[in-house]
């Protein structure tokens, strides 16, 4: 079954170990940010440092791991159709949008739509990390380190999936941010299977 996450909103949800989580695209050009926490201990979360380093490189793609705080093996990326996501910027925010875009009435963007979907399970603003955004372009410039966000590259109905190495909880958003999705807020679709399915 695929369930769609509406523009500019979020969702939580459990995945158990093994399980194969897909992050579908439907329209293009949009991104989801994705946050993991381990279900019998919410204290353990997806850590982009440990990822990254581990990893050797800022782009992960198809069989690079998704490590906790602690180390530890959350998600493995089984497939990738786009192979362009990121793991450095935060998730997007009321001051987000007062900082960055200058609004005067901001939303409240992934950060507060991660906050409600969350709260139910008992994880507060504090303990929101670093996402890991799905489909989300960044540039960095080689020598001064400059950063761009650019338009993402997926293409409409592409996807890329996860497996679960612990039971988590979920969080996914249809990201809230212009820069993010080429100011074109759009959906996003996820689905959650069985491995060999």
């Amino acid at each position: 079954m695929t369930t769609r996450i509406p523009p500019r909103s979020g969702t939580a949800f459990e995945l158990k170990s093994g399980q194969l989580l897909s992050v579908i695209d439907p329209e293009g050009e949009q991104v989801s940010d994705m946050l993991a926490y381990n279900l019998a201990d919410r204290r353990e979360h997806l850590s982009s440092g440990r990822s990254i380093d581990y990893a050797s490189r800022l782009f992960l793609s198809t069989n690079d791991i998704l490590y906790s705080n602690r180390s530890r093996p959350m998600l493995t990326i089984v497939e990738d159709e786009v192979g362009r996501h990121d793991f450095t910027l935060t998730p997007c925010s009321h001051d987000t949008f007062r900082i960055i875009y200058g609004d005067s009435d901001p939303h409240h963007g992934c950060q507060g739509n991660l906050e409600k979907a969350l709260a139910p399970y008992g994880i507060g603003p504090d303990d929101i990390p670093t996402a890991f955004n799905i489909f989300m372009h960044v540039s960095v410039d080689g020598d001064t380190g400059e950063i761009a966000v650019l338009p993402p590259k997926s293409k409409p109905g592409q996807k890329t999936v996860f497996r679960a190495e612990m039971d988590l909880i979920i969080a996914l958003t249809a990201c809230s941010a212009g820069q993010s999705n080429n100011f074109r807020y759009k959906p996003i679709e996820y689905q959650v299977s069985e491995a060999g399915a």
